[in-house]
């Protein structure tokens, strides 16, 4: 994956406080929201770059490893687990009894001075990334590709993949020891919600307006879903906050075929405004006919 310095994303300087992230994240997360920009696939990557740097910037376990290792700071673990291994060689196969350093370790275990080498085979390190993709993405199965260190990884992405889901790729992490096996890469997908729908579980939601005049008198409306343009009808007398299911019309079951949660629709009335005076007459009326 590319390198994206996020505290230029962010529009921060390195030493900005954890109240200057999150005031600054607030700020541009309002500004590119997809909602306020639809149809503008600059304002989504822009959304998706700040959503991704907060989630580093104010995680101050993360912040300390972009900090030290800047585009490798996912990596981190790995290169600390090898120098920890580095220092311990050096210590072990020191034949001039100093501290040593990473030269004399490279010398011992490739062949480079008298000592004794450790001809183990040691598996990598597993390596951990993570992945953006909108939900509109995951409504379908789809192939992606993704560049970690330099390679080129051709992935299925299962349609119904969740926020927070981690995959494992056999043989991406770090190069083993002594033709050891290669680590994993544990790929973590991040999922931004680019829709006006609310995903739960596999269920979606949805706040639908209709006039007054339909609510009281019954109609036919259409509403956009994920699977399409869909006609409802709204039966006579329908009060506000009333709530529909639409059976199999919501997201998609995780790597089960033909299967669909359910879309609930719930209607919000809207009251008419700058009516006539024909209007508010005959809706004076219509109040002395109730109150009779």
């Amino acid at each position: 994956m590319d390198f994206i310095d996020y505290y230029n994303v962010l529009g921060l300087v390195r030493t900005a406080t954890a109240d200057d992230i999150k005031k600054a994240y607030r700020k541009l997360a309002k500004q590119y929201h997809p909602d306020a920009n639809p149809n503008d696939d600059t304002a989504k990557k822009k959304f998706q770059q700040i959503n991704e740097a907060n989630e580093v910037l104010s995680d101050t376990n993360n912040r300390k490893k972009y900090d030290k290792y800047g585009k490798d700071w996912q990596h981190s673990e790995a290169y600390e687990q090898q120098a920890r291994q580095q220092r311990q060689y050096s210590q072990q196969f020191d034949t001039n009894g100093s501290n040593g350093d990473f030269s004399d370790f490279f010398s011992s275990m490739f062949g480079g001075g008298s000592a004794r080498r450790n001809t183990s085979k040691q598996k990598g390190q597993d390596l951990s990334a993570s992945f953006q993709l909108n939900l509109s993405d995951v409504f379908k199965t789809h192939q992606q590709t993704i560049t970690i260190n330099g390679k080129n990884i051709r992935i299925t992405v299962p349609a119904g993949t969740e926020d927070g889901q981690a995959i494992r790729i056999k043989g991406f992490g770090q190069d083993g020891l002594n033709a050891g096996a290669a680590g994993d890469l544990i790929l973590t997908f991040k999922i931004n919600n680019d829709t006006f729908f609310k995903r739960i579980g596999n269920d979606l939601q949805i706040i639908q307006e209709i006039d007054l005049y339909t609510a009281l008198l019954g109609g036919d409306i259409e509403i956009n879903t994920l699977h399409g343009k869909l006609k409802l009808k709204v039966k006579p007398e329908t009060q506000n906050n009333t709530k529909i299911r639409l059976k199999s019309k919501g997201f998609p079951a995780y790597k089960q075929d033909d299967i669909f949660g359910d879309l609930y629709v719930t209607y919000l009335v809207k009251l008419p405004i700058g009516i006539s005076e024909k209007e508010k007459s005959l809706f004076e009326e219509l109040k002395e006919i109730a109150n009779n």
